[in-house]
């Protein structure tokens, strides 16, 4: 099965499309209040097509997942009582009482670990809005974990440049349930300390 070599050649084909840098910030926004796929898939192949502008589409990506995270942060905040049948039919009702657990006990930088980290950051926007986790320390921690993630992926695409392309082709498949597999680790592990 050939799942991520067919979303791979896809969002190749977005990523040289002379819309594709606003594609990229909507795809960022929405995928830190709703959207599955992380904005990686789009980010990386477009540095490889345009390596020059690779800070350009990393710096779009980190603005438009903030703000995405913003608009999460505040329906945490003033709507939790509204999305929660929502977050509780998908599935993430423990994860996100974990998460809970976890912002109280370290904050700051549980923010900054959750924007790195490819655990889905819409729980982490909502959670930090429902326990009026600080908005500074909120966006900083954001900022810091959403932009070192971006600037990281984007900057080794441009480094590795298109000799780079056909070994990402070669094992996309590895690192795309690679990526499945530590999401659910991740999650698992959330469950366990709960």
């Amino acid at each position: 099965m050939q799942l991520f070599a067919r979303m791979y050649d896809t969002t190749l084909a977005w990523a040289r499309h002379r819309h594709a840098p606003r594609y990229l910030t909507l795809m960022s926004a929405a995928e830190s209040v709703v959207f599955p796929i992380p904005p990686d898939v789009m980010l990386a192949p477009m540095s490889l097509a345009k390596p020059k502008s690779w800070w350009r589409y990393a710096l779009l990506c980190t603005l438009g997942s903030v703000a995405g995270g913003l608009l999460g942060y505040m329906i945490g905040h003033f709507a939790l009582d509204l999305v929660w049948p929502w977050i509780v039919r998908m599935g993430w009702q423990p994860a996100f009482e974990n998460i809970q657990a976890l912002f109280l006990e370290h904050g700051l930088l549980f923010v900054f670990i959750a924007a790195f980290t490819p655990i889905p950051y819409k729980v982490f926007t909502i959670a930090s809005g429902s326990l009026g986790v600080g908005l500074l320390p909120f966006v900083v921690g954001s900022v810091l974990g959403r932009g070192a993630r971006f600037f990281l992926v984007a900057g080794l695409m441009a480094w590795g440049g298109p000799k780079f392309e056909p070994m990402l082709k070669r094992y996309i498949e590895w690192l795309g349930w690679l990526m499945v597999g530590l999401v659910i680790v991740g999650l698992v592990w959330l469950e366990m300390r709960g």
